[in-house]
Parts: structure tokens; C-alpha cells; sequence
């Protein structure tokens, strides 16, 4: 460049073929991405949607009628895709979701991969996931966990068909290319049907470990976090404040997180679970964080306000907060909801933070 700062036309054939040559040696000059790889805050690809339960489960059910499950297909899982992630089938950059669906007496083959996964249930009963061989009934209000590396099916010991959520990590697997996949047992290894699972008899009693399994482990070895305790707790946590004294997150705001008793930490390595309850008439404080997260309704109404955009929600409705987009809860009824999120990952990479306001 010359003293006036004006290129000549010599220099700018030369700059002109130092791109052709970045180009073909595929390389690219940081000067010219700055902007997108390095941006003052994150600028999130995922977009904030919602989508309805009462239009889900009936598109689900016309699957059901028209799609059969078994070998090849393995599961009749419906992604649901972020419409700012190009097409793919993806919630979010790092989390999958899906409702899933099962007939009257249908049976899902067993297999394994690599991506974590959980099921959790807004209504239905009657279907058993066999996980490792262990069967565990899935009801109502249950999240039910299936770690990488496990072999898992389910069937449906009822006349009635059954739909629930799916969560696992595909995308983040994906991205970083350490998928495995393996068949296992064209049916389940195990068709018996108890109310409780082996692994709840052997980890689920409160603030008791068993001796024989004082190991850490990447996951929790609790098969289903039942309903009826996650119920309880998020109760004496309100009745707790009625009396004047701590126990919620915020005022009107009960919370618990499924925790895996090996470690203490989050149930799986790359996915957190929660359990919120709100008061009717109070609302959250507005919160944006690294990492993204999916919620479903689990009962009552109430609206939530994602950025600057305000949408009623009910039981059932499913949405996704992209990282560093504000997220604000408000109750009309007494609100329940279920969060899944990939915060462990941002955690272990000292990468997380969050903003509150009040």
C-alpha cells in the first residue's frame, strides 16, 4: 500500500491472487471472519419456537396409523427441528428432541449408541423401556434416563397407544464425529412388567447409597425419577416458604434438578434436568445463559416471553431457548414444566454464564 493508502492496481492483482491461492490451499485469513467467529455476545443460529402439544400428538398418531416401527426404522421419533437450523433435525446445535410413539402392543427393537438420551412422560402409561435388560414402567410425570452405550427398547403392554418426549445429544455427537451405533435383540430381553424398576430398588431411596456401588459414574444408575417424589418435594418446597422459611428459587418459584447420587452432579454428561413449578400469578425473572434448553409444559397455563416475543402455553407445548436469548416464565394457574439443557458441557469448558434481572 502505498503513503496515500490507495492500492495500486499492481497491489491489488497481488492481494487478489493471495485470496485465489488462500482459496485453493483451503485456507481462510481470520481478518475477513472476525465478525462471525469472534462476536461481541453470542448470536445464536436456533431461533426461539414453540411448538404445540394439540398439533403434535395428532400428527404423531397419523404416524402411527401409516408407519410401522421395527428393524430398520427402529423408532417412530418425530424431530423436532429448529426452523433457524437449515433443515437438519435439530432443537438446538447441541440437543435433540422428539415425540415419540408407540401403538397398542407394539414392540421397539433393542439397541445402543453412543448419544445419551431420556424419555419423559406428559400423559399415558402402560410401556416398558427395557434398559440393559432392567424393565421400568413409564408413567405419567416420569424421566426416565438411558445413558450412552446402553441397549434399550420398549413395548407397549396395552390397548392403548402412548406418546412421550425424547432427549438426547445427537447433535453435539455428530458435530464431533464419535457415534457408534449397535443392534441388539430384535425385541426386549425382558418382557416382565414390576412397578419398579431393579435399578430404583437398588439407588432410589433418598440420601442412601448402596455399598456395593461406591464407584463414580458418568450417568446416574437410576433408571425412572418418579413422579410422585419429584411432585413432593417441589410441594414442601412451597409449603416451606408459606411458613417463612427458604426452600424456593424465587418467590412463587419452586424448583428441583434429577441428580445422579454417584457424583452429585447432573444425570448424564452433556444433558441437565429440571423441574419447575410456579405459583398461579408470579412469574420468573428474565434470564439468558449460555448453552440452550428445551421445556415442555407438563400442567397448567401460563405465557412465556422468549426475547421480546410473548406466547400463551399449555399443557403439553414444548419450547427452546437458544443461548443468550432472555427467557421469562409467567403463571396464570399453577404452572409445572420440565427443562432439559446442555449447560454440563459449557460448565466443564468454563465456558458458562448467565444474567439475571429482576
Amino acid at each position: 500500500m502505498n503513503a496515500s493508502n490507495v492500492a495500486t492496481a499492481e497491489e491489488t492483482a497481488a492481494l487478489d491472487r493471495l485470496y485465489r491461492d488462500f482459496k485453493s490451499e483451503h485456507m481462510i485469513p481470520l481478518w475477513t471472519q472476525t465478525g462471525d467467529l469472534m462476536p461481541m455476545s453470542p448470536t445464536a443460529k436456533a431461533m426461539p419456537h414453540i411448538w404445540k402439544w394439540n398439533t403434535l400428538l395428532p400428527l404423531a398418531e397419523r404416524a402411527g396409523e401409516l408407519v410401522p416401527v421395527g428393524r430398520g426404522g427402529e423408532r417412530r421419533a418425530i424431530a423436532l427441528a429448529n426452523p433457524g437450523l437449515d433443515g437438519r433435525p435439530y432443537t438446538t446445535p447441541t440437543l435433540w428432541s422428539a415425540i415419540q410413539y408407540l401403538g397398542p402392543r407394539e414392540v421397539a427393537p433393542e439397541h445402543r449408541h453412543s448419544q445419551n438420551a431420556f424419555r419423559f412422560v406428559v400423559e399415558g402409561e402402560g410401556v416398558w423401556t427395557v434398559v440393559n435388560g432392567d424393565p421400568v414402567a413409564m408413567r405419567r410425570g416420569d424421566f426416565l434416563l438411558t445413558p450412552g452405550w446402553h441397549f434399550h427398547g420398549h413395548h407397549n403392554e396395552t390397548d392403548r397407544p402412548m406418546a412421550w418426549i425424547d432427549g438426547l445429544d445427537i447433535p453435539l455427537v455428530h458435530y464431533t464425529d464419535t457415534a457408534f451405533f449397535e443392534f441388539g435383540s430384535d425385541e426386549v430381553t425382558d418382557w416382565t412388567t414390576p412397578d419398579v424398576s431393579r435399578s430404583e430398588r437398588l439407588w432410589a431411596h433418598p440420601g442412601l447409597r448402596p455399598l456395593s456401588g461406591l464407584d463414580e459414574r458418568p450417568s446416574s444408575p437410576i433408571a425412572a425419577y418418579r413422579w410422585e417424589h419429584t411432585d413432593r418435594a417441589l410441594r414442601e418446597q412451597l409449603a416451606l416458604e408459606d411458613e417463612g422459611h427458604p426452600g424456593v428459587v424465587e418467590p412463587g418459584h419452586a424448583a428441583i434438578r434429577y441428580t445422579n447420587p454417584t457424583t452429585g452432579g447432573d444425570v448424564m454428561p452433556t444433558i441437565r434436568a429440571e423441574f419447575h413449578r410456579l405459583r398461579a400469578g408470579t412469574g420468573t425473572a428474565t434470564k439468558r445463559e449460555v448453552g440452550s434448553a428445551v421445556w415442555q409444559v407438563f400442567d397448567g397455563e401460563g405465557t412465556v416471553v422468549l426475547g421480546s416475543k410473548e406466547t400463551r402455553v399449555g399443557r403439553g407445548d414444548l419450547f427452546v431457548v437458544p443461548s443468550w436469548v432472555p427467557l421469562t416464565l409467567r403463571a396464570e394457574s399453577e404452572l409445572d414444566l420440565f427443562r432439559f439443557a446442555d449447560t454440563p458441557v459449557f460448565e466443564r469448558l468454563h465456558q458458562y454464564r448467565e444474567e439475571i434481572t429482576r
